[in-house]
């Protein structure tokens, strides 16, 4: 199947052969044709899959269809609403490349930043308009955006969207969208609320599903090394320099660890930054167009924070820690070996992770190749029920202590 059997208009196709694309991926073949016949659609599709220009294009090219030579200033026919700011940035870019050699005028908005530049080009007039829930609310309550002419609405990773405590942004969008629409909702997983959701969204939806998320691509080779939680960094260094990674994703479980790793890289004089959501967002622009471009080499990220990390031929994704939900490790992993790339994922596991490398297997069906040649070999073990209970309460204590302290100091 190519894309110029998808019954796609010439511009389009001219953008798409400009950007080496040739054959469209499995959910592109099985969307496209049915948002162009105006269908309702709930999507399955992990990251990796090419859901953004499954939408995009069909949107593209209804937009372009049905828009006026005299439209001076276009009112807004499709909105796209996704959770992330650098989701929302990468969507943007797309449409941007995919409608190049049409009329369609597309833009982007979300928090972080000052508003009066993505004002102005509401001003403009926009045919699609990507945006995160809080800043598209702010802005229609300040009366710059209009949702009387949506044609088309998408909901994009709604699992994460729900995840990041945006469902009372989103109850309160669906009660400003007009009646008679259509509709695209995506998400990757598909739990009982995300249904419920669909379900207030889509009427009569299509169902495109593709690679659930308990599959992982073929293209990506998965390797293990069991170490000590003492040794991460040290092993980190060594599969950095033994391999000669020149370009990785590595992802952590929190914010601080994001930082103290990416800080402990650089005093080793290896170039790296950490991306989360702490982060302000003109830093988060920066270092990921340093990433991209190979400025920096190691790219330490949260799971919120990568998602919607898109970049070309990324070989390599490291798991520092290993995700505590089995459906985390294959979104991390799917950011390696894209359509049809080799990818290579990397996961250290410490003793109190080990359960968490079975459910894995368990959900994925596949074993993890253990790396035998280890400098940094496992000798803890994992701490029984009582120790756990015990350093988790010490734990929990020292964080009181930490947030007491630092009251009193701003109180004096």
């Amino acid at each position: 199947m190519q894309f110029d059997e998808l019954q796609i208009i010439a511009p389009i196709l001219k953008a798409l052969k400009e950007k080496n694309y040739t054959e469209p991926t499995s959910i592109q073949e099985k969307a496209i044709p049915l948002i162009l016949q105006r269908n309702d659609i709930l999507g399955s599709a992990q990251t990796g899959t090419g859901k953004t220009a499954a939408f995009a294009i069909p949107i593209i090219q209804q937009i372009e269809e049905m828009s006026s030579q005299n439209e001076r200033r276009p009112k807004i026919k499709s909105l796209i609403v996704t959770p992330t700011r650098e989701l929302a940035i990468q969507i943007d870019e797309n449409i941007t490349k995919y409608a190049k050699y049409t009329r369609v005028r597309n833009t982007v908005i979300f928090g972080g930043v000052k508003q009066h530049q993505q004002v102005a080009e509401l001003k403009r007039g926009v045919d699609i308009l990507v945006a995160t829930p809080g800043r598209l609310l702010d802005l229609i309550g300040q009366g710059y955006i209009n949702l009387d002419s949506i044609k088309i609405f998408v909901l994009d990773e709604a699992d994460r969207m729900l995840d990041m405590g945006f469902i009372n942004d989103i109850k309160k969008l669906l009660e400003l969208l007009p009646k008679k629409r259509q509709s695209l909702f995506f998400s990757a997983t598909m739990p009982r609320t995300i249904v419920d959701l669909s379900r207030k969204i889509l009427r009569n939806p299509r169902k495109v599903e593709v690679s659930p998320a308990s599959s992982t691509a073929e293209t990506i080779q998965q390797y293990l090394y069991y170490t000590n939680k003492s040794e991460k960094r040290n092993l980190l260094r060594h599969i950095l320099s033994e391999k000669n990674i020149q370009h990785a994703l590595l992802f952590v479980r929190t914010k601080h660890g994001a930082d103290r790793i990416a800080r402990d890289l650089k005093k080793h004089k290896i170039n790296s930054a950490a991306i989360h959501g702490d982060k302000a967002q003109n830093h988060r622009q920066k270092v990921l167009s340093q990433f991209k471009n190979g400025q920096i080499k190691v790219l330490v990220a949260t799971d919120i924070a990568a998602r919607g990390i898109d970049i070309d031929k990324l070989k390599y994704v490291i798991n520092f820690d290993i995700p505590d939900v089995a459906e985390t490790y294959v979104h991390r992993i799917g950011r390696s070996g894209r359509a049809g790339e080799e990818g290579i994922a990397i996961s250290m596991c410490e003793p109190e992770e080990n359960s968490y490398v079975r459910e894995i297997e368990k959900l994925t069906k596949q074993k993890l190749g253990v790396i035998k040649d280890n400098p940094f070999p496992q000798t803890d073990k994992p701490m029984t029920f009582q120790e756990r209970k015990e350093f988790n309460k010490e734990k929990q204590l020292r964080k009181q202590e930490f947030f007491a302290n630092r009251k009193k100091s701003r109180q004096r």
